[in-house]
């Protein structure tokens, strides 16, 4: 998948292990939020810089307790591997976007 363009980053937070993955193009990016002037910034502080492969993100997504994921071929991995229903994500300023927390009990 590298060629394809995805970034993850992992953070490690307590006993949690936070995955976020975005698609390549969408870093730098300014998305609209709901409210009129808001906007999130698609970090790579936060979803990384460096190319995975599919193979690694489906690993670290079958280890998280989080999940952050932004892009349609990000989705479209989560998708494949059973980690979100199909049509499940929502969009965050046109694109595509989903969040996945395991619940242990």
């Amino acid at each position: 998948m590298s060629e394809d363009g995805v970034v993850m980053r992992v953070h490690r937070v307590r006993a949690e292990f936070v995955v976020a993955a975005c698609d390549v193009e969408l870093l730098g990016r300014d998305l609209p939020v709901r409210e009129a002037g808001r906007t999130v910034r698609i970090s790579a502080q936060f979803y990384g810089d460096r190319q995975v492969s599919r193979e690694e993100l489906v690993w670290a997504l079958e280890r998280a307790t989080i999940a952050n994921l932004l892009g349609e071929r990000v989705l479209k991995v989560a998708e494949e591997g059973g980690f979100i229903a199909p049509g499940s994500a929502v969009s965050l300023g046109g694109v595509p976007h989903a969040e996945i927390f395991a619940m242990v009990g």
